[in-house]
């Protein structure tokens, strides 16, 4: 049986062929590496692993071993990959030295409660932390850290697409921050492990993706249109479906991802994103087009007239001027790609 996923792993490897040389017979930590961005990087490691005999070796740190090798068989039970029980604020680290680590664990969001009213904040940092001590014994050569577009805070409205320069930032104290927060003060220790002990930290500061792997049910728009349009409708908006954002296709991730790592400047972020504005309306339409033609959709509010909508929109510029990168698969055409794997493999 063929990979279901074959023809986005060899638009990977396409676009990444002449980086993997660095990595032949490397051993590649990975945090966060049986998530969404965590599942494309590790099957794009092993899709290149194989077909260029890199003989190199992975170790994935996972809360839930068990839970991945029931989701993703193929990958826990390759030779070259070692599941590493444990999180990221607090595992012991394995034996040996790593040539790259990437660190894409990240917290989800949980209000402040009286037990732990700055936890998501703690455990994040402590995360950060852990694996930046961790690059150090281990003599890391290079690390990818996953960052985010919430570093930005909110962004203007008249900012059609926010740059890596602009100097913007959450709000210190908007409690519902902390994961932007977070990342900022993350970029801010990559930054200095890179001063101090000269590991060459990449920032990548990702937006929003659509792919297989991208879960349903949880707070990702574009997840829940396309499950409701499976299930023919209607599609739900809960607010007003002004709001634009931007889609990056998961397998251009991935490529943006190692391009980054391989060949990144050292601290200095990479905005990781699609630089083309979708309304999560007009989003609604394209998955409605797509996947299950007149299928209605319901909007939870009435737009404000007059009112500005919001943005979380990247610039691309720094990218594609200094690493080449850019979207190759269009959004219409990574809806059809993410339907049709749902639909014959999920």
């Amino acid at each position: 049986m063929s990979h279901p996923l074959a023809a986005d792993l060899d638009h990977i490897l396409e676009h990444t062929e002449e980086l993997w040389n660095a990595a032949r017979g490397a051993r590649v930590f990975i945090t966060g590496g049986t998530g969404f961005v965590g599942t494309w990087l590790t099957e794009s490691l092993l899709w290149a692993h194989h077909r260029l005999g890199l003989g190199l070796s992975a170790v994935l740190l996972t809360r839930n071993p068990e839970g991945f090798r029931a989701r993703s068989p193929h990958l826990a039970s390759d030779p070259a990959i070692t599941l590493l029980a444990g999180d990221a604020a607090g595992f012991t680290p394995p034996e040996g030295s790593f040539a790259f680590a990437i660190h894409a664990a990240t917290e989800r969001y949980t209000a402040p409660d009286v037990q732990r009213p700055a936890d998501i904040l703690d455990c994040d940092l402590a995360a950060t932390r852990r694996v930046l001590e961790f690059a150090r014994s281990s003599r890391v050569q290079r690390l990818l850290f996953t960052s985010s577009g919430a570093v930005y805070g909110k962004q203007p409205p008249d900012l059609p697409n926010i740059p890596e320069d602009y100097c913007g930032a959450p709000q210190p104290c908007d409690t519902s921050s902390a994961y932007g927060a977070g990342k900022r003060i993350s970029e801010y220790l990559c930054a200095c492990y890179f001063q101090v002990y000269g590991i060459e930290a990449t920032i990548a500061r990702l937006f929003a993706f659509i792919g297989p792997h991208l879960a349903l049910d949880a707070n990702y728009a574009a997840g829940n249109f396309l499950r409701d349009a499976m299930s023919g409708g209607p599609i739900r908006i809960a607010g007003d479906g002004t709001p634009f954002r931007s889609y990056l296709y998961a397998a251009d991730l991935a490529i943006w991802l190692w391009t980054i790592l391989f060949r990144g400047t050292p601290a200095r972020p990479y905005n990781v994103g699609s630089p083309e504005p979708v309304s999560i309306l007009e989003l609604a339409r394209a998955i409605s087009r797509e996947v299950s033609p007149g299928a209605q959709i319901c909007v939870a509010q009435q737009a404000v007239h007059g009112a500005p909508a919001a943005r979380y929109v990247p610039s691309t510029e720094r990218a594609e001027r200094e690493l080449d990168l850019r979207v190759r698969i269009p959004l219409d055409e990574a809806i059809r790609r993410t339907h049709r794997w749902y639909h014959r493999y999920a």
